[in-house]
Formats: C-alpha cells, structure tokens, sequence
C-alpha cells in the first residue's frame, strides 16, 4: 500500500503535507509500502479530480481524514475507494457521502504521539506563514516584535516544539492551527493573499465546532535577498550586494509596515480554541477508524 501525498522538490516542505510520512510510519508501522496497486490518502486536500491521475495503478484508494477540493472537480467515488473518514462535512457533502463519514484532520492524532507534559512558554506569540510566503523577511518581522517565527519547511519535530513553546500562534498555515488546537494552544488565523482559500480552513473549523473567522494582513513583499519558503534556493549574499540603497530602505519601510500590522492584529484579535469534549470526541472518532483499517488489513481486505 503506497502512501499518497502531496510532494515537493528538493529542498523544499510544507508542514501539513510533511506529516504524512511522518505519522502515518509512526501510526500504521508496517502497513505502506511501494505497491501502487493500493493507495492511502491521508492528510491534505487531495480527494479530486487529479487524484485518480497521480494514482493511476491503484484498483483501490484507502481515504482516511483526507480534505476535498482544489483543481476542477471531484472524482467519481466508485468501487476502487474505501472511505474511512474525511475532513469535515463540506467534503463530505462535496463528495455525497454520509455525515457520518465527516471527523476531522487526521493530524489531531498527534495527541497519541506527543508526551503532553508541558513545557516552558517562551514567546507570547509566534507566527506561521502559508508555505508559499514563508521566508526570512518574515523571520525579522518576528524577530523585532519579540515574537517566535515558525518555517512550515522546519523538521516536523522543530515545528511541534516551537509551537508548544508559544502561548498564542498567529497562523496563515492551516495546520499550523490544526497542530496547536491538537496541543491546546489558542491560534489566530490570518490571511495575506487571495490564494489562501477559506473552504478547507471551513471544513476543518466545523468539524471542530469552531467558526472561522480570519483577520486580514497586508501582503507581506520580502526582500528579494530572503531565504525559506519558495526562495530557500537563493543565494543571498550575492543578490545582497546588488541591492541599491533605495531598495533596501523600500525593503525595511515594508518590513516596518508588516511589523507594525502583525503588533496591532494581537492586540484585538481572539483567538481560537476548540473545547476539550470536542478533542476528546473526535480523537475517539479517528482511532475508531483507524482500528477498523487496521483490522481490514490484517484480515487482507486490500491484497491485489
């Protein structure tokens, strides 16, 4: 059974989509394998029309807590999917599936991984951007403000760490949210670009019994010379020693403007936080779904 997930190139990770291999090994030891005769999709918003096309061997595709949505359309769920759970109950009403059939992310397993002694508070906020506009730029913005900064291309365990260290996480990355509610920590959804899309972040939050309401940022243009997210690749050294003057005072008026927007968004906005009961019943959700896979398997419900 291959595991199915959404890859990057090189060098590059999203933290969302980084968890995959790493739960999941952690979680079903044993279980996946190269055979693409069988494919398990799990975290991410991966059920749609693409999906039967990057998985084109498989006569069956196991969906476990998998979000649907992007590209055109949604597949044609016929025989070859065993559907154990999804996202929420936008996915599953995009899909016609059963109510019953919507939990929640599969990252809320988490909680039967971690040890949850707790651990001292070292920033009182830190931020999360969407991969796409991580960087360095950031990282002073947060830096300034006293505030902890968190790559979602960070190892998966940096990111758990630095996420426990904080008491509240400005977030635009959405399992940056759905990691800190899994470890009680209050999160602040924000959004800089129109290609944040609300959908999946509506999906989650109503399977959690939240409403998502996020707050607005300026998009944040980081100096050209910035390292991380898309620009990790970049050479900065040389590209700082092309930078004009007039660039690089352009460079720390946007940083100030951002810094100044980012101090100002924590001081009105609530943060988010799903009630205890709701962890516990969804996590009582997600390991009743993953135990029925488990026995499926053992019983040789998937051999080709």
């Amino acid at each position: 059974m291959k595991l199915y997930y959404c890859k990057y190139p090189e060098g590059r990770q999203n933290f969302g989509d980084a968890l995959n291999p790493w739960l999941w090994e952690k979680l079903i030891p044993g279980i996946l394998d190269d055979d693409p005769n069988c494919a398990f999709v799990g975290i991410g918003t991966l059920i749609n029309d693409a999906l039967p096309r990057r998985t084109p061997q498989a006569k069956l595709r196991v969906i476990f807590s998998t979000g649907a949505g992007y590209e055109k359309a949604t597949p044609v769920i016929d025989e070859s999917y065993h559907i154990y759970c999804v996202r929420g109950p936008i996915s599953a009403e995009k899909l016609g599936l059963s109510r019953d059939l919507a939990v929640t992310d599969g990252a809320l397993l988490l909680r039967k991984l971690i040890d949850h002694s707790s651990i001292p508070k070292k920033y009182k906020f830190s931020y999360m951007p969407h991969y796409n506009f991580a960087g360095d730029g950031w990282q002073r913005v947060c830096d300034q403000l006293g505030f902890g900064y968190i790559s979602p291309a960070w190892e998966i365990e940096d990111i758990l760490t630095r996420i426990r260290q904080t008491e509240v996480l400005v977030c635009e990355a959405m399992h940056g949210a759905i990691v800190a509610d899994t470890l009680r920590v209050p999160w602040i959804p924000v959004s800089t670009h129109p290609s944040i899309l609300p959908l999946k972040w509506q999906d989650w939050c109503a399977s959690m019994k939240l409403e998502y309401q996020s707050y607005s940022l300026s998009h944040f243009y980081q100096p050209r010379s910035s390292t991380g997210g898309w620009a990790k690749n970049k050479t900065t050294n040389k590209l700082d020693n092309l930078l004009t003057p007039a660039r690089k005072l352009q460079d720390w008026l946007r940083q100030q403007k951002t810094a100044k927007e980012l101090s100002s968004l924590v001081k009105i906005a609530k943060p988010h936080l799903s009630s205890d009961a709701q962890i516990e019943e969804m996590l009582s959700r997600l390991e009743g779904c993953l135990e029925q896979f488990k026995l499926d398997f053992a019983q040789g419900k998937f051999n080709s």
